[in-house]
């Protein structure tokens, strides 16, 4: 796996936090997200202290976080979600900028917008300062299911080919006058990434045999090993 594939998170530096053993980032993220995720709802001020410290620990990385921000996108479903649970949730009413909403679900929705930008945010700066194959020789140190690791591992260097044959795809698509983003284009969209799927999972198929052919019993090698 070379330096291109970590190029969609990983923001190169030399910090302390860049220097720090993967698997250690690995166990402080870990404890990190299980206090936030323990924090009582409307235990602000504990709220307050946590993204502190998180903002802290982006301050030490020298990740800006105008690096950072644009890929909180994933987010985007959970603050839909946070933003509708106040007038679907039952219980109290009360009002909130000329609207009645649910007491509940407002305070529910605030926890939870909370909780998930910092989950977001922090698993995010850990991908910004952690190379992908360090972050996996980490989970073997953790003592990771070596199958999980092994997925793990193809899936990063396998992206770059599956995107890019997404992209070819997307041209060819254009090109023959089919507007991905209407709707009336959707069949054809979904039937292209079924295609897209099928070549990915014979893709998967030949790697595997070739693998088998060069002696793979189950356990890839490590660094250093011979062959």
């Amino acid at each position: 796996m070379g330096a291109g594939h970590g190029h969609r998170l990983h923001f190169h530096g030399h910090s302390p936090v860049h220097r720090a053993p993967a698997h250690l980032k690995v166990l402080a993220l870990l404890g990190f997200m299980l206090v936030v995720v323990a924090t009582p709802r409307q235990a602000y001020a504990l709220f307050a202290v946590e993204a502190a410290v998180l903002l802290a620990v982006i301050a030490l990385s020298r990740v800006p976080l105008r690096y950072l921000l644009p890929r909180m996108v994933v987010e985007v479903p959970f603050v839909v979600f946070a933003a509708l649970m106040p007038f679907i949730a039952h219980g109290p009413r009360t009002e909130v900028l000329g609207m009645t909403v649910s007491e509940p679900g407002l305070v529910a929705g605030v926890a939870l917008l909370v909780k998930g930008t910092i989950g977001v945010l922090a698993s995010l700066t850990l991908a910004a300062t952690t190379e992908p194959q360090d972050l996996l020789r980490g989970l073997q140190r953790l003592r990771a299911p070596d199958l999980v690791v092994q997925i793990m591992g193809f899936m990063i260097r396998y992206l770059d080919v599956v995107t890019a044959e997404l992209g070819r795809m997307m041209t060819a698509l254009r090109s023959r006058g089919c507007d991905p983003r209407s709707p009336r284009h959707w069949p054809v969209l979904a039937r292209s990434l079924g295609a897209l799927f099928i070549r990915s999972y014979e893709r998967g198929e030949r790697v595997h045999l070739a693998m088998l052919s060069r002696g793979y019993d189950g356990r890839l090698p490590q660094s250093g090993e011979a062959r």
